[in-house]
């Protein structure tokens, strides 16, 4: 287990001491399939948002304040230079990383992040190169970024995946601005697809479509932070409903999930949303919770050690800190594994061992979650 505070770096890291106080690096949890051992690998970190692998082992991970670190599992980690210029906007800030299937040969990162626009914000995709000593960034650059136009700092969205066919998958959320949702002339509210260098794939649904923003694949969409393809090449992605209402949607190509038209939550203070949980031509959730999880990270476990898990959906659980396994047909969450070690569970995903590793925001951790004689 890693410590921030205790390794040695290149670059040296300040870590406020709260943030390693009651630090949890190792537990067993128990689940449906056995006992679980869930080990920090790195501690001390400062509202993790998001992690990958490279192919040498080693992890990439950010920080939300706007730090990427390089992790090397028993050895250390480095704080690398040159991260995305991000923008710290509530709960926007560093968000997603993606370590392309390619990276062996290109060395390219993306990344997600909050931006500045005017006097508000927006979702933006950066692409980047690891440099060849593994200290810094380099080429780093914004290949796109969501048309401007928004305030606040809410709904970002932000999960970033790679399609089998190479395009990146982008989520955005509505932003705080629930009509913008429906309105194809902004991104809010959308899952996008561009190409690597950011531009526009030519078959995206609404390529020729006047008025409207190419790069929208579907809309409707609240705010969806996990994100995900399964062995299928399907994309799948959950989203924070309001109180009430978290979805996991199957995104299908130009489809419209409702939002805020349809839902199956209510406004915080107690109204109803919309015209009630259902309308002609727009889709329906897969599955969805009531009360509210709030849902980050998705991961699909394939291939893994344990095989009663082999094709499960993993999600993470903000608000009641759990990760939670679906399964079955219709898709339903069937098993909530939780210790103390699923605090605020942001991101999830599966190693290149089979084990499924998470971030923890509520421990400031970094765990891989493996049978005791794996």
């Amino acid at each position: 287990m890693l410590s921030l505070r205790s390794l040695s770096f290149t670059v040296l890291l300040a870590v406020t001491p709260a943030l390693c106080a009651a630090q949890v690096t190792s537990e067993t949890l128990q689940t449906q399939a056995g006992a679980m051992q869930a080990s920090a690998i790195v501690t001390g970190l400062d509202t993790p948002w998001a992690f990958g692998f490279l192919p040498n082992g080693k992890i990439v991970l950010t920080e939300r304040r706007g730090d990427v670190l390089l992790i090397t599992p028993g050895e250390g980690s480095v704080q690398l230079r040159n991260p995305p210029n991000a923008y710290a906007d509530g709960q926007g800030g560093l968000l997603d990383v993606l370590v392309p299937r390619d990276f062996a040969q290109s060395r390219e990162l993306f990344f997600t992040h909050a931006i500045r626009q005017g006097r508000g914000s927006g979702t933006a995709v950066t692409k980047a190169r690891l440099s060849a000593d593994e200290t810094a960034l380099t080429n780093v650059e914004v290949i796109f970024q969501i048309a401007p136009g928004s305030s606040g700092g809410r709904h970002f969205g932000s999960r970033i995946a790679e399609a089998p066919d190479g395009t990146l998958f982008l989520t955005v959320g509505d932003r705080g601005d629930r009509p913008s949702a429906q309105d194809r002339s902004v991104h809010n509210g959308s899952v996008l697809r561009i190409n690597k260098d950011g531009s526009v794939p030519t078959d995206n649904p609404f390529v020729n479509t006047e008025g409207v923003q190419p790069e929208i694949w579907s809309y409707g969409h609240r705010n969806p932070q996990g994100a995900a393809f399964d062995e299928n090449g399907q994309f799948w992605v959950n989203e924070h409903g309001a109180r009430g209402g978290d979805e996991v949607n199957r995104v299908e190509k130009g489809a419209n999930y409702g939002w805020p038209v349809i839902a199956y939550g209510r406004h915080y203070s107690g109204r109803s949303i919309g015209e009630g949980t259902s309308k002609p031509g727009m889709e329906q959730p897969v599955t969805y919770w009531d009360p509210s999880i709030a849902p980050s990270g998705m991961a699909f476990y394939n291939d893994g050690p344990v095989r009663s898990w082999d094709g499960d959906m993993f999600v993470g659980s903000l608000k009641f800190d759990y990760i939670a396994r679906l399964d079955g047909s219709p898709l339903r969450e069937v098993e909530q594994i939780q210790g103390d070690s699923t605090q605020r569970v942001r991101d999830i995903r599966q190693g290149p061992n089979g084990d499924l590793w998470f971030l923890s925001v509520g421990n400031g951790a970094l765990y891989r979650m493996s049978a005791p004689s794996s």
